[in-house]
C-alpha cells in the first residue's frame, strides 16, 4: 500500500523508529533501541504540523525506508503494524508493473472477500464464473523458496515448495530414461482478466508474472516446461469459441485440443518411430452444466446450462473410442484436466483423445479428481509396484494439473518414489 509517492522536507527523529522492513520481504514490525537518527534533520524554521508528519511517515514507509515516530505515536505505530500485517502473510511482490500490482491487489481484495463469506466461487463478467482459490492463487505473490510457506495451503510447512518435489521427480524419471513434460493448466483469469475485472488493462503484460517466473526458476533446474499461456492468448477469440468454459474450472473442448497440440510439438521427434493408427475428428456442439455453479453459494445467481464447442475422436474404422494404452510410451498424469471430455461432461473428447489424434497412437492415463500435485505420483508408484516393468515402457511423461495446485493443494508437495 503506497500512500503517498513523496513529500518533500524531512522528519525529526526524536524517539526510537520503526524498522524499515515493510517492502515486498517483509515480515516483522521491529523498534529499535537504542534511538538512531535515521533520517536528516529539518533546517525548515517552521515546525511541521503533527499531521502533515504523520503523512510524511507513511510515505517513507510505503517506500521501504526506516521511519521514526514521537514518543506519543504509538497509535500511529498500531497503524503501520496493521498496514504492515497482509503482507507478513504473502509472499514477495518483487518488481512488477503498476498495473500488473493494481490487478494483483484487486484479485487479493476479491479474494479476501471470498474467503471471508466462505465461499468457493466468485462471479465474474458476462455470465463468467471463477474458481475462488485460482483467484487467490494469482493474488499471492511469490509462492516458491523462503515465501512458500507463507501463501501455500499445504497442511505441513515442509510441503508447500513446489521446486524439491518437482527436481526430484524429474531426476528420478531421468535416471530410468524417461523425460518429462510439465505442462500446468493457466488460470482462467489470467487468459480473460477482463472478466473478473472489467476495467483492468494491463497494457499487453502478462496477468500471471510471478507464474511466469516460477517457469524460469524450474527451467534453471533443467525443468522442462510447457507454459500454455501464450498459445491460450493468441486463441482467446476463436469460432470454437473460448479456450476455457465459462461456468466451470476446466479448459474448453477449444482449449484442450490446443494444449494436445502444443505437446505434439514438443514430443513429435522423440516418439517418430512409433506405428501409427488413423483416427477420425468431428466438431460438434454439447451443453454441460458447469461444477462452478453447483459450488457457487446462496449469493450467486446459478448459471444456465453453457454451450460449448468439442472435439471427438474415435477409431477411423470402427468408430470405436479410445482407451488408454498400458503399452504406450507416452503416459498423461495429472488431475481432473487429464479427464474432462474422456470421463465426464463429454466422452471421446478430452485429453487422451487429442493427443491420440495428434500423434497417431493412443497414450496411457493416470487421472484422478482430486489433487495432480502428490496423489496422483502416488498412484503411478502404486502402478509401478503392481507391475515392475511399467515404467520401463515409458518414454516421456506429461505431468498436467491447475496451476492453482501450486499453492492451493492441501496436500502439498511431498517427495514421492517412482518406483522400487
Amino acid at each position: 500500500m503506497r500512500i503517498l509517492e513523496s513529500i518533500p522536507g524531512s522528519l525529526e527523529p526524536t524517539r526510537p523508529r520503526v524498522a524499515g522492513n515493510f517492502g515486498p520481504r517483509a515480515g516483522r514490525l521491529q523498534f529499535i533501541d537504542p534511538p538512531s537518527r535515521v533520517v536528516e534533520r529539518s533546517h525548515s524554521p517552521c515546525p511541521v504540523p503533527r499531521r502533515l508528519r504523520l503523512w510524511r511517515t507513511l510515505a517513507l514507509w510505503g517506500s521501504g525506508k526506516a521511519v521514526s515516530l514521537p514518543h506519543s505515536s504509538c497509535f500511529y505505530a498500531a497503524i503501520l503494524a496493521c498496514l504492515a500485517m497482509p503482507r507478513a502473510f504473502a509472499g514477495d511482490l518483487g518488481p512488477v508493473s503498476e498495473s500488473q500490482r493494481k490487478f494483483i491487489n484487486e484479485l487479493a481484495a476479491k479474494s479476501r472477500s471470498a474467503e471471508s463469506e466462505h465461499a468457493a466461487v466468485i462471479a465474474g463478467v458476462d455470465g463468467w464464473f471463477f474458481l475462488s482459490s485460482d483467484i487467490r492463487f494469482l493474488s499471492v505473490g511469490q509462492f516458491w523458496g523462503a515465501d512458500a510457506a507463507k501463501v501455500s495451503r499445504a497442511h505441513k510447512a515442509e510441503s508447500a515448495d513446489p521446486i524439491p518435489a518437482i527436481v526430484d521427480f524429474h531426476d528420478q524419471l531421468k535416471k530410468r530414461g524417461i523425460d518429462l513434460l510439465l505442462m500446468p493448466v493457466p488460470p482462467k483469469a489470467a487468459i480473460y482478466p477482463e472478466e473478473i475485472l472489467a476495467d483492468v488493462d494491463l497494457h499487453g503484460e502478462t496477468a500471471a508474472p510471478y507464474l511466469a517466473r516460477f517457469y524460469e526458476e524450474l527451467r534453471k533446474r533443467e525443468i522442462d516446461v510447457v507454459d500454455l499461456a501464450p498459445v491460450f492468448l493468441q486463441n482467446r477469440t476463436n469460432e470454437h469459441g473460448p479456450v476455457f468454459c465459462k461456468t466451470d474450472t476446466h479448459w474448453s473442448g477449444f482449449g484442450c485440443v490446443l494444449a494436445a497440440q502444443t505437446i505434439k510439438e514438443k514430443i513429435h521427434d522423440k516418439l517418430s518411430g512409433q506405428p501409427r493408427k488413423d483416427y477420425a475428428a468431428e466438431w460438434e456442439e454439447i451443453t454441460i452444466k458447469g461444477d462452478l455453479g453447483d459450488l457457487a453459494g446462496p449469493n450467486i445467481k446459478k448459471p444456465e446450462p453453457e454451450k460449448i464447442a468439442v472435439r471427438t475422436i474415435s477409431d477411423k474404422q470402427t468408430g470405436a473410442a479410445i482407451n488408454p494404452d498400458p503399452n504406450s510410451p507416452l503416459l498423461i498424469i495429472g488431475d481432473s484436466h487429464t479427464l474432462v471430455f474422456h470421463d465426464f461432461l463429454a466422452e471421446k473428447s478430452g485429453l487422451l483423445d487429442q493427443l491420440a489424434y495428434e500423434i497417431g497412437f493412443a497414450p496411457d492415463l493416470i487421472g484422478t479428481r482430486g489433487s495432480g500435485a502428490t496423489s496422483v505420483r502416488v498412484s503411478l508408484y502404486r502402478r509401478a509396484k503392481k507391475d515392475p516393468e511399467y515404467l520401463a515402457k515409458k518414454k516421456i511423461i506429461v505431468w498436467c494439473f491447475a496451476a492453482r495446485e501450486f499453492t492451493e493443494s492441501d496436500q502439498g508437495w511431498d517427495k514421492v518414489p517412482v518406483g522400487q
